[in-house]
């Protein structure tokens, strides 16, 4: 005859690309994917449902590390996101200049008398700031993305430690 089992249970919201990091790291704190219950997927984010013995030894300390690697977790998905949320800032804001002088351009042409002087001096940084925006996103973004890396293996590394303190408590 099998002991009774009572559980806890989790439902966790990751992002496509670290399902395994978060699966990974709910394990070392006592986690179990839930067999009942498989994981279900919404755009880019994966629903997994874990579960775990309520009776676990150390519950306190586990869920405090557990706390901890999901604050680390967030972390790094908020500095990956920062690295295009910067760019497309800067790519909007060219654009946006690029535009104000096209609609310079078009006023100074239907003015009467046409002033097409004024026309060609406005339109060219007009095109170059609708063309522009394309290479600096791009460039700000490959900046960034250098800049918050090691950053970002930082919280690795923390997090990595986390998951071996909530491993070593099970």
């Amino acid at each position: 005859m099998k002991d009774y089992v009572g559980y806890e249970y989790k439902e966790v919201a990751a992002p496509e690309r670290d399902v395994s990091l978060w699966m990974d790291g709910y394990e070392s704190f006592g986690w179990h994917p839930d067999e009942n219950r498989p994981a279900g997927q919404s755009g880019s984010t994966v629903h997994v449902y874990l579960k775990r013995d309520r009776r676990i030894i150390n519950k306190m300390e586990l869920t405090r590390l557990q706390r901890n690697f999901e604050s680390c977790m967030r972390e790094v998905e908020q500095l990956r996101e920062s690295c295009g949320r910067q760019a497309l800032v800067w790519a909007l804001v060219i654009g946006l200049a690029g535009t104000m002088f096209i609609a310079g351009s078009v006023f100074a042409v239907t003015h009467e008398p046409p002033l097409y002087l004024l026309m060609g001096v406005l339109a060219v940084p007009g095109f170059a700031g609708w063309a522009a925006p394309v290479f600096l996103y791009r460039r700000l973004f490959h900046r960034r993305q250098r800049q918050v890396q090691p950053l970002i293996e930082a919280k690795y590394e923390e997090i990595d430690q986390l998951c071996q303190k909530g491993h070593a408590l099970l």
